[in-house]
């Protein structure tokens, strides 16, 4: 270190830099005291960061949204997607009110564009953005949450460009096209006025990308088996569809989504 120091002032001496031996002195100081300030910052991010990690594999999710909040003026794209999933999930809990769920939605918003904004690369800024995004059309009514829609799917498909192994944002565009597969008449007339084109899908479409999920990361999420058994129920293979929805059914319910998907699954078996 010394040594560095001492070439630091040998070569600002060659350059003929004028300085008394006090300002210089000060400078160095600065040069040291900013060095540490940008290592302790970094250090600070990563901390929060595997916090952050630890509370949401917890499923502390109050925890969670307390600890990133205090970071919200971040420029970390890192902090601010993972806030705004948390600021999502708090939204999603029974116990938060309904004026708090539609406030949150749109913070969650915000942050995940703020992380986009801060790193287009980061494919869980695009992730985060299209769901966000989504989220906040259930506020806004059917006609923005259609014109939104080919936004959204955008966003899923760039996620999984740049990580192509992201079993959740595979299952989120499976999401995305069995809503269109199974849209009311009355939706599509609406989107007809929206869209020269209008977004369109399949139950196979869907299909296919819940098993793309499937095999990327096995027995990842338990709505993802659930779909697939509602999706073999809508393309009428009542043995494919038992085979997941039995699987949804003995998925171990670690969250509130969880138990609900118990809950839906065994309906649909007790309906086969």
């Amino acid at each position: 270190m010394a040594g560095a120091r001492s070439g630091v002032l040998r070569k600002s001496l060659q350059r003929g830099v004028a300085l008394s031996t006090g300002s210089f002195l000060i400078y160095e100081a600065q040069k040291l005291i900013s060095g540490f300030a940008e290592v302790h910052a970094s250090f600070k991010v990563e901390e929060v960061i595997e916090q952050a990690d630890y509370l949401y594999g917890s499923g502390e999710t109050e925890k969670l949204y307390r600890l990133l909040v205090q970071h919200k003026n971040s420029d970390d794209a890192e902090l601010l997607w993972r806030l705004a999933r948390a600021s999502r999930d708090l939204a999603q809990l029974s116990s938060t009110s309904a004026e708090e769920k539609r406030k949150l939605a749109y913070e969650a918003l915000e942050y995940a564009k703020k992380a986009l904004e801060k790193n287009e690369s980061n494919f869980a800024a695009h992730k985060w953005y299209g769901i966000c995004l989504s989220d906040v059309g259930d506020f806004e009514g059917i006609k923005t949450k259609i014109g939104n829609a080919f936004v959204i799917k955008e966003h899923f498909q760039r996620a999984v460009e740049l990580n192509p192994k992201d079993a959740t944002t595979i299952h989120l565009i499976g999401i995305w096209c069995y809503s269109f597969a199974e849209m009311p008449w009355y939706q599509r007339k609406i989107a007809a006025t929206l869209f020269a084109t209008p977004p369109t899908s399949t139950f196979q479409e869907a299909l296919h990308y819940f098993h793309m999920a499937e095999e990327a990361d096995p027995n990842f999420y338990s709505k993802n088996l659930l779909f697939l058994g509602k999706t073999y129920l809508k393309l009428n293979n009542k043995k494919m569809a038992l085979l997941w929805l039995s699987k949804a059914k003995e998925y171990p319910a670690h969250t509130e989504e969880d138990k609900q998907v118990q809950k839906e699954a065994l309906e649909l078996l007790n309906s086969i």
